[in-house]
């Protein structure tokens, strides 16, 4: 959410960083709905030390036996209390009509983000790895006769319809395997620290991260009012909403392992063959949270945690930097690993790491005692895909395939398979 105070000191700077983008000037309407609330306040403020005022001469009146007044200054009294009423009436409304437009106002980009629109504008920083030179037509995952025995759509479709999987045999082995192999390195050579969270939260939770109100159709709700999380961002960030912590606790670096919930509202027609865009999916989450001064670098830390995992599968990918214009609603930065897919010729994101500045912050109401003393300051929250199980799971079984339908498998996860290296074509491991 955004500081009220920052957009009256900055208007046009504000509206400068939403034209990035994409969106119209929003701080005349901002500001006039704030100079309404605030006019209001100093009316009740001014209508209550009348009232103060009067109610204190009442009993001198009365006292003094001075009846005339004494009943003037009880008329006066009464008709200052239900001013005030409904002065505060007012100023509560300009309130809720200044709070709803500011919690559906994206973060602005970091001046160092790149201008642009979409995807086709975002700028690729760096690459890793060189995918294979294959003497044979690659085949999508969902298309290697070493997957087809344990990908089954059929019967997902039967039991919950589209856009679900059911995992079988070398294929399930292989996706838990991945879980665990993410889940160790990030803990035993990133430091994070595990956590194990609820899939079902509140709507404060949805919305201290941003996905309540404006994204409430891209998620699941339960009929007594539970949300089904699109990510563990939602619960590991709000941990520590509400908190105050002393500068000492920082960086608090989590990282948790959790199925996900996405309706996927605004993707008809998009990725619907295989498993690469589910309702239900599987995602290793990392979330740190910081001073503002050490956010950058965590920026740039974690990024490279979400690297480490596909350099240790082997898995050629490249980093980019999301455009103003692509980055999520939260974000003042975000960076994009998108891991090669033979079987479509291209890269597909698999991470997507973002800093959000204090924005989650001010929504959970999250702070710090800095250690040199002062107020106590708002956090700065990072979250990133550590990375997304299925579709490292799609990686893996693409860069791995061979011309006989066999996946050959990464040396990384032979010793979460007990020694296992490969999927034959008939989908058995060995």
């Amino acid at each position: 959410m955004h500081d009220i105070r920052a957009i009256r000191e900055t208007p046009e700077a504000f509206d400068a960083a939403l034209a990035r983008r994409g969106l119209e000037a929003l701080s005349p309407r901002i500001l006039e709905i704030d100079a309404a609330r605030r006019a209001k306040i100093l009316a009740a403020e001014t209508a209550q030390a009348a009232q103060n005022a009067a109610s204190r001469d009442v009993g001198a009146a009365k006292a003094a036996g001075n009846d005339e007044e004494f009943n003037r200054l009880r008329v006066l009294v009464a008709e200052k209390k239900a001013e005030v009423a409904r002065l505060n009436e007012g100023a509560a409304t300009e309130d809720t009509r200044l709070r709803d437009l500011l919690v559906a106002i994206p973060n602005l980009p970091l001046p160092v983000v790149p201008d642009g629109k979409d995807e086709a504008d975002n700028v690729e920083i760096r690459r890793w790895g060189t995918p294979r030179t294959l003497d044979f037509k690659p085949l999508e995952h969902y298309q290697l006769p070493a997957a087809l025995p344990g990908l089954d759509f059929a019967t997902a479709a039967k039991l919950s319809g589209s856009r679900f999987v059911v995992l079988k045999g070398a294929m399930v082995r292989l996706h838990r395997a991945l879980a665990q192999f993410m889940l160790d390195t990030h803990v035993e050579e990133h430091g994070l620290n595990e956590v194990w969270t609820p899939v079902l939260v509140k709507d404060e939770a949805m919305f201290g991260t941003g996905n309540l109100p404006k994204f409430a159709e891209d998620s699941y709700q339960t009929t007594n009012g539970w949300w089904l999380i699109p990510t563990s961002e939602v619960t590991l960030t709000n941990t520590v909403a509400g908190d105050t912590l002393d500068e000492a606790q920082l960086p608090i670096r989590m990282t948790a392992h959790t199925q996900c919930f996405r309706s996927e509202a605004g993707s008809a027609g998009r990725d619907t063959s295989g498993m690469l865009r589910q309702h239900q999916f599987e995602k290793v989450e990392m979330v740190s949270i910081t001073t503002p001064e050490a956010s950058m670098a965590e920026h740039d830390r974690m990024t490279g945690c979400a690297e480490a995992i596909l350099q240790k599968l082997e898995l050629p990918y490249r980093v980019v930097v999301l455009c103003a214009g692509d980055m999520g609603f939260g974000a003042i930065k975000t960076h994009d690993l998108e891991v090669w897919l033979p079987g479509q010729d291209t890269y597909r994101e698999i991470s997507s790491v973002s800093v959000c500045g204090d924005f989650q912050a001010r929504r959970m109401n999250a702070r710090y005692k800095p250690a040199a003393g002062g107020k106590p300051d708002f956090v700065h929250t990072l979250n990133g895909s550590g990375v997304a199980v299925g579709r490292c799971l799609i990686a893996v079984l693409e860069n791995g395939q061979q011309a006989d339908g066999s996946v050959q498998l990464p040396a990384a996860l032979h010793p979460y398979l007990r020694g296992k290296s490969k999927i034959t074509a008939a989908g058995e491991l060995v």
